[in-house]
């Protein structure tokens, strides 16, 4: 086992397992939660008369709005535990998706937007808090299985959605929009009763190499390495949302297929990005966080560099493919490191210049498609992927819980 700690002796292993079950059931709930409200735009954006620009800055208000909470939520982490503040955020986020429901107009729908944005932000950097102290308490990697979960659950919201306006002939989301609020309801109530109280550690006392921590560090807590990692957290970002934004288009454009054929893409990236994650902790446990995230990052590149070059459709959909399998091992590993070396406020902070990253990313790569094309645009996350392979060889990739990693 590759430099995971003991068991708490506070728990039992028991316990520790339970906690680990609980949290595969909150990011799975959080993630049908976002594949709803994805699922539902297209649905909304005709009830309300938007068009594309009315709903990108929808989908900015949600993210500033994330970012903003995420911060506070770090802190409260922190504070409290992480817990409560995962699944409390989480109740607040299943209100939103019900709200969304019977937003009346686009005012309301940017309202709805912000609260879901609020909520997910804080549920999102407290739901990785405490998969770090789940982590804690079972001793083993765990956090790539997570975030599969996550996208787990973002299928599953989509999936929903669709099968909704199939069934009812209406492309109006509202009844798929209020199954999914409650059911989310009723499962973080249960889990509310069910989580086990984690032990948690302050943010401070995580640093593992006290001569590491310079003087102002210490006056703010925040470590150095937390800002390189929101560094490498761009840069992933920023090829992660160009990978599900843009991968369907892209196909569809390059190879000259029509838009069902083209969606292939997109489950090229989702399809290996969950098998990966679904695999990635026995690879922690092998080779350690450090590995897996140094031949993700230039599987990711290798991938990109195929949609820059290939015409010919199963080639392009290779390409897609090697981008989910390395986009899908960085961003588990990178938030893990991230919350063992401080907590809920590092967690913040890296999931902050990631989830930036991942909202402005693919706005720019439209930018770039609309003024070139869209296969010279992918050049762009190509070299964020360079860049982010070039600094996994840095100080920024040191793992407190692998003694195999140098400085």
């Amino acid at each position: 086992m590759a430099g995971m700690p003991e068991s708490p002796t506070a728990f039992t292993r028991e316990q520790g397992r339970a906690l680990v079950r609980a949290v595969f059931a909150i990011f799975f709930v959080n993630g049908v939660m976002m594949g709803a409200w994805g699922g539902s735009l297209p649905g909304l954006r005709e009830r309300v008369g938007a068009d594309a620009g009315g709903i990108g800055a929808v989908l900015l208000v949600t993210g500033a709005s994330a970012i903003v909470s995420m911060q506070i939520g770090g802190r409260v982490s922190d504070r409290i535990t992480p817990r409560l503040p995962s699944l409390v955020s989480g109740v607040a986020m299943a209100a939103a998706v019900g709200l969304l429901a019977f937003v009346p107009n686009y005012v309301a729908l940017v309202l709805a937007g912000a609260l879901i944005g609020a909520s997910n932000g804080t549920m999102d950097v407290a739901m990785n808090a405490l998969g770090i102290d789940a982590e804690k308490a079972s001793g083993i990697p765990t956090m790539s299985r997570f975030h599969a979960f996550f996208s787990l659950g973002g299928f599953v919201g989509a999936v929903i959605v669709v099968a909704f306006a199939r069934l009812q002939d209406d492309a109006d989301p509202r009844s798929a929009l209020i199954v999914i609020a409650v059911a989310a309801l009723l499962a973080l109530a249960a889990l509310l009763a069910r989580t086990p109280k984690a032990p948690h550690d302050d943010a401070g006392a995580q640093a593992t190499d006290e001569a590491d921590v310079s003087a102002s560090a210490k006056a703010t807590g925040i470590p150095p390495q937390a800002w390189l990692l929101g560094v490498m957290a761009l840069f992933f970002g920023f090829t992660e949302g160009t990978a599900i934004d843009w991968a369907s288009i892209h196909v569809t454009d390059v190879a000259k297929v029509d838009a069902g054929t083209g969606a292939a893409g997109l489950v090229a990236v989702s399809a290996t990005m969950v098998v990966i994650r679904l695999v990635g902790d026995a690879l922690v446990r092998r080779y350690g966080r450090v590995a897996v995230v140094r031949f993700g990052a230039p599987v990711a590149v290798a991938g990109f560099a195929v949609t820059v070059v290939a015409s010919s459709l199963p080639v392009i959909l290779a390409g897609w493919l090697l981008v989910g399998l390395g986009v899908g091992m960085i961003a588990p590993q990178i938030y893990a490191i991230a919350g063992h070396i401080g907590g809920g406020r590092v967690l913040a902070i890296v999931t902050g210049f990631g989830y930036t990253a991942f909202l402005a990313g693919p706005g720019v790569i439209g930018y770039l498609s609309s003024h070139f094309d869209i296969q010279r645009a992918m050049l762009l996350p190509l070299v964020a992927g360079l860049l982010l392979t070039a600094l996994t060889f840095t100080p920024a990739l040191r793992d407190p819980q692998d003694e195999r990693v140098g400085a």
